[in-house]
């Protein structure tokens, strides 16, 4: 009877100890994950699946889209769960981030010895690249480049954020010494303000920086020198605002001549109107309204035009007739940067004007762009998309998106729309995972790029990185590593990181653009070292779309011109310092609740509704 009950009583306690080994995941979800061993670099599993209802996307009904219904046991939930809730050491944080860190010195090493002081490195062949003087129309190429040493003059202010303040000395002084804007070049205005104007001035300001955050980067005996610069090229880029009867202004300009006889009079919206942060910056710091006064003009001429019906504006303009060629309304190319420097220039200037703009832009958007269901994390049909549009109608233009759009998510952050953010990154997301890199144009219907050429955008990185210091989810330290390893597995090459031609093929093209060193290995970076200045300094800082950092403080905030820019009344009153929380860049990221900070920020059968609509399952 003694034996009997001994082997009933084993019996149970065995009963008991499986009934609890099974209940331990829904008890602890994230025991087991705390307990499993990081690797460095993971591997690339099979990934899983998102989906949205305000209105459904062309063809949403289609197998490939995929019903939320149905879209996920208990074992996808637990893999999606898996892979990216697990904890992220800081061992293995730092790690990465020397490894992104690392990056950049091996694509700035390689400019430095083989192109220097060319424009560009082409990284297959080892040397540089510069205007292409034999043919003027090659305007990919002479748009940017204009015999400037552009490389070394973008990559300044990530020298700096990296804290290398030999190098970032020695390369200031190298631009002091080397770098002169009286060249016989025909460049676009847009580019040579965002990637040339707007590093001179970040430089500039770190300079001149009492506190010094990022270490001693101040320079011995200078006098101003990136100010006088930059004063020198916008003074170069001025001619473009004449002789236009919109007040927008011309595409390109020779920085000798002025703008070229039978110059072309379109320009698309995001080139003539995202140029009012770095010509603002310049006019504050001068006490000269001249460069902020045309900036303003052309935002106020662009705004002017947008259709009585939606409230839209297009993205390609006649500056003389104001009248609309292209009449896509999207958030990619032709339009992005208009949208993020409405809100930046009030977070910079305070100016309540750009604001409202912004505002009622953002409403339009939300209104006649957005397709799919109206939460990110909750409902039925497909996840929330933004789509390219008839301006004056809001009907679907065509089915695709391009890879710059990856940058929306990210001016999401800032106004604390944080939830959509979300959504739309983790579409991004999947595109990256299904390629390794993001396609220029990704058809959404057919599920295939419709231009395969990647050349080392940063925009998903920089959507990734605000995220991640709105949420401090450790789901997008995974994503920063998995693009990481992405960019060493297929871009990197002899002497630095080349340009994808086709992301399924991942054959390569031989040029490294500025924008890898100046955006993709600074937010990179950024991501993975959480006790860099940026973060723990108390400075506030803002990031220019082309990635350079500028602080925002008081003095950007005060003009002596509040009487002569163009149509300014009381609507255009200044807001104080402490104002700006509304809308700055993690000020409003209470909408995550805090129990979801370490959890998935898309849940999983979501996701896996978006994998399934790029073809990953």
């Amino acid at each position: 009877m003694q034996w009997r009950s001994l082997v009933l009583g084993l019996l149970l306690l065995r009963l008991g100890l499986h009934a609890l080994l099974a209940l331990l995941p829904a008890l602890a979800p994230g025991l087991c994950l705390r307990l499993r061993l990081p690797f460095p670099f993971p591997p690339r599993s099979a990934a899983l699946g998102p989906s949205g209802a305000a209105r459904p996307l062309p063809g949403g009904g289609s197998s490939h889209w995929g019903s939320l219904r149905g879209g996920g046991g208990a074992a996808g939930r637990d893999e999606y769960e898996t892979r990216y809730s697990a904890a992220f050491p800081p061992q293995l944080r730092a790690r990465l981030r020397d490894a992104a860190r690392g990056m950049f010195a091996f694509g700035y090493d390689s400019y430095m010895q083989h192109a220097f002081p060319s424009d560009e490195l082409d990284p297959l062949h080892c040397c540089g690249r510069g205007p292409d003087r034999d043919d003027p129309s090659n305007l990919n190429i002479n748009d940017v480049l204009g015999n400037y040493s552009l490389t070394l003059i973008d990559a300044l202010d990530t020298l700096a954020v990296m804290g290398n303040s030999s190098e970032f000395q020695k390369a200031v002084k190298l631009v002091i010494d080397t770098v002169s804007f009286d060249k016989d070049s025909t460049v676009q205005v847009f580019e040579a303000t965002i990637r040339v104007l707007g590093s001179l001035l970040s430089a500039h300001i770190i300079i001149t920086d009492a506190k010094q955050p990022f270490g001693d980067m101040t320079i011995k005996d200078y006098d101003n020198e990136l100010l006088h610069m930059a004063h020198d090229l916008a003074v170069r880029l001025l001619p473009a605002f004449e002789n236009t009867k919109t007040g927008i202004p011309y595409p390109r300009v020779n920085l000798k001549k002025g703008v070229p006889p039978n110059s072309n009079n379109e320009t698309c919206t995001a080139g003539a109107g995202s140029l009012l942060v770095e010509f603002g910056i310049l006019s504050r710091l001068l006490g000269d309204s001249t460069f902020e006064w045309v900036a303003r003009r052309a935002v106020k001429a662009l705004w002017s035009l947008r259709s009585n019906n939606t409230g839209l504006l297009g993205n390609v303009v006649n500056i003389q007739t104001g009248h609309w060629v292209g009449k896509q309304s999207g958030l990619g190319a032709g339009s992005d940067s208009f949208y993020e420097y409405l809100l930046k220039s009030y977070i910079l200037f305070g100016e309540k004007e750009d604001l409202e703009m912004f505002i009622d832009a953002y409403q339009n958007i939300q209104n006649h762009l957005r397709r799919g269901r109206e939460a990110c994390n909750e409902g039925e049909g497909d996840p929330p998309l933004y789509v390219n549009v008839n301006m004056f109608t809001g009907q679907l233009m065509n089915t695709w998106i391009d890879s710059l759009q990856a940058f929306f998510p990210g001016l999401q952050v800032l106004i604390g729309d944080v939830e959509d953010a979300i959504c739309l990154h983790a579409f991004y997301y999947a595109i990256w995972k299904r390629y390794g890199a993001l396609p220029e144009r990704y058809n959404w219907q057919l599920q295939a790029p419709d231009v395969p050429f990647y050349p080392l955008r940063p925009e998903l990185v920089e959507s990734t990185y605000l995220l991640y210091q709105a949420t401090k989810n450790p789901f997008y330290l995974h994503v920063g590593m998995d693009i990481l390893q992405s960019l060493e597995k297929y871009t990197k090459a002899k002497c630095g990181y080349a340009t994808l031609h086709h992301v399924v093929e991942k054959t390569k093209e031989d040029r490294m653009e500025s924008f890898f060193l100046s955006e993709t290995c600074k937010y990179l970076y950024l991501l993975f070292d959480e006790d860099n200045p940026v973060h723990k300094s108390g400075n506030k800082y803002m990031f220019t779309t082309e990635g350079h950092i500028v602080s925002v403080d008081e003095r950007f905030r005060n003009s002596l011109w509040q009487d002569i820019l163009p149509g300014e009344g009381d609507s255009t009153e200044r807001v104080k310092p402490n104002e700006l929380k509304a809308v700055n860049f993690s000020s409003n990221c209470n909408r995550v609740p805090d129990e979801r900070r370490y959890l998935l920020p898309l849940k999983s059968n979501y996701m896996r509704q978006i994998d399934r609509m790029v073809g990953l399952i």
